[in-house]
């Protein structure tokens, strides 16, 4: 099994030497980040998952969780390696200073959270809801609910989870039926069933923090009548310690194909007491706070799958021996060559390659984008920056997840029969990864999102803006000798999807079934061509520090021919999903219902 190693230069490169991240954060106020200080954010990261957290996943998948008596006990190690993450201050990097946290931009978390997705997947889920249920606390709670609960939150000594989902009601959250009863201290009597709850039991943090999406009484129907409610599982004594149990109880785990030292639980409430965040019937805009967050994070679950399948797949590819090149022995001293030689290995480990690099630099973009919508200085900005990330989250947390199952697959396929036997970790990879494309709304959901209310919601003002600034770096780079055709393929798929925009836009608000028929295609086409735009960037970059005599000549080489492999080998996928979004979308109801059922 493949022992993780943070990929260090490849994020370097795309924080420091493509998106500037120094400049971006002296743009925030914040020169106090400096290169030097980003580096020792990311080795100490490297240090932390290599030798504490990535130890534990395949102990964590063979153990799983244990639960008795509405309790869990977290798979051995998970405790005290939850302990040092606390400890470290790795759980306060993003938490408002003012209630201890780090105060630190989510674009120099995010690479540390990339770590541990591909580190530990599972230990990851049961810190990764705090942070939402942090941001969400922050922007709507009351003061005396942020003076209670965030200091604790932020330090990681309390845990957070997101409750919404029902038996009954999943993507479509109007059909909730949780209540909460108004009392005469102020607080609600939450009472309701809700599942698939990560985090929503485990012994790892003293108190455990549930946000409740629930209903007043008299409440309108639908989405606007959903409150969100605060719901500790101890409720703090006068010193602010965990006190009586609340009757927040887990009543049973899921027993699933990956994550498994996840406890993914149904939690159910009883008369338990909560407290309202945010307004009454306001309860989904507080939710989504934490719910962009949560698809954001999602993303960076599926690069971290992604990444992990990759380090295996080379690794496998140069130390297994099998038959000779096609060309004649590489290795004649041995009995045959390592598979690397061999040109579909080749090009399984280059889709990953490509994939996962053009992924990290596009994820690592939302990630400025959102730190400008939280900490610019000036309103305007924070306000356009806002509206690119609405449009970039989508795509980050639909395309990383549906690539990260690609990539997994394809490390399993390098691997031939051995990556289908547990010891070597790849299975692990496939199956802990899947989920990433179906919780926190799945990737037709995601799809859906950005057709309809991204890019429809605007009549495509934002898309276009990203389209313009293509054109502008295409222009501006046409004539890179070595790189022109890289450049005008890229001009070319952003002109298909300026015009698929368009033509969508216009089908869509005459035949709104376009919408929906379109959706997960416009996604992919959208997503390949901001990945070709990444690698543009990136060999452009690269380009520039060969001639500049940067040194690491292999490194930047690499990144030239890694551009040139994507477009002209991944690219093109984008040709296939134009000429669906081309065809009309009448053949998805030429069955009937009854027709779909075999007799």
């Amino acid at each position: 099994m493949t022992a993780f190693k943070a990929p260090l230069r490849d994020m370097r490169f795309a924080m420091h030497e493509v998106l500037n991240t120094t400049a971006h954060y002296q743009n925030l106020g914040r020169d106090d980040l400096t290169a030097e200080i980003i580096d020792a954010v990311l080795e100490e990261g490297a240090k932390f998952n290599e030798g504490v957290v990535a130890p534990l996943n395949r102990s964590g998948d063979e153990e799983g969780i244990v639960f008795k008596n509405g309790e869990i006990k977290t798979p051995e190690g998970f405790i005290d390696a939850y302990q040092q993450f606390c400890d470290n201050g790795w759980a306060s990097m993003t938490g408002s200073e003012d209630f201890g946290g780090q105060g630190l931009p989510l674009s120099l978390a995010a690479p540390f959270h990339e770590m541990m997705m591909a580190a530990n997947l599972s230990f990851r889920v049961y810190s990764g809801l705090t942070e939402g249920a942090v941001l969400a606390l922050t922007k709507h709670g009351s003061d005396e609910l942020k003076t209670g609960y965030l200091p604790k939150l932020i330090s990681g000594e309390w845990a957070g989870t997101m409750c919404l989902t029902e038996p009954h009601a999943g993507t479509d959250l109007a059909l909730l039926r949780t209540k909460a009863e108004p009392q005469a201290d102020g607080s609600y009597a939450v009472s309701g069933t809700k599942i698939f709850i990560s985090g929503g039991e485990q012994d790892m943090s003293s108190n455990i923090v549930h946000l409740v999406l629930a209903r007043l009484p008299d409440a309108p129907a639908g989405v606007k009548g959903i409150s969100l409610f605060l719901v500790p599982k101890f409720l703090p004594d006068t010193n602010g310690d965990p006190g009586e149990r609340n009757p927040a109880v887990c009543g049973s785990v899921e027993h699933k194909m990956g994550i498994k030292a996840a406890a993914t639980c149904v939690m159910n409430f009883d008369n338990a007491k909560g407290w309202l965040i945010g307004q009454e019937n306001r309860g989904l805009a507080c939710m989504f706070t934490m719910m962009n967050d949560a698809r954001f994070q999602v993303g960076l679950q599926g690069l971290g799958i992604a990444e992990m399948a990759y380090q295996g797949a080379v690794e496998y590819a140069l130390d297994r021996l099998q038959s000779r090149s096609l060309s004649g022995p590489k290795n004649p001293d041995k009995v045959a060559d390592p598979i690397i030689v061999h040109p579909d290995v080749r090009r399984m480990l280059l889709t990953q390659k490509t994939l996962v690099e053009g992924c990290r630099l596009l994820a690592y973009e939302a990630a400025q984008a959102l730190d400008n919508e939280e900490h610019h200085p000036d309103s305007d900005v924070r306000k356009t920056a806002g509206v690119r990330a609405a449009l970039l989250i989508p795509v980050v947390k639909s395309f990383l997840t549906d690539m990260s199952a690609e990539a997994a697959n394809l490390g399993m396929q390098v691997y031939g029969g051995h990556g289908f036997i547990r010891e070597w970790g790849m299975e692990q990879l496939v199956r802990d990864g899947r989920i990433t494309q179906i919780y926190e709304g799945t990737n037709g959901i995601q799809a859906l999102d950005l057709l309809r209310r991204k890019v429809m919601g605007d009549q495509g003002l934002e898309l276009a803006r990203l389209q313009d600034e293509i054109d502008a770096f295409c222009e501006a780079n046409d004539l890179s000798e070595g790189l022109r055709s890289t450049i005008a393929s890229l001009n070319s798929v952003n002109a298909h999807w300026r015009k698929l925009a368009k033509d969508i836009i216009a089908r869509g608000t005459e035949n709104p079934e376009d919408i929906g028929g379109c959706a997960t295609d416009f996604l992919s086409f959208s997503s390949y061509a901001l990945l070709a735009y990444g690698w543009a960037r990136m060999a452009v970059v690269a380009k520039q520090k060969l001639e500049e005599g940067a040194g690491d000549s292999d490194f930047y080489n690499a990144k030239i021919a890694s551009a040139r492999f994507y477009i002209e080998r991944i690219l093109p996928r984008a040709e296939m999903h134009r000429q669906v979004l081309e065809t009309p979308v009448d053949t998805l109801f030429g069955l009937t219902a009854e027709q779909f059922v075999r007799t």
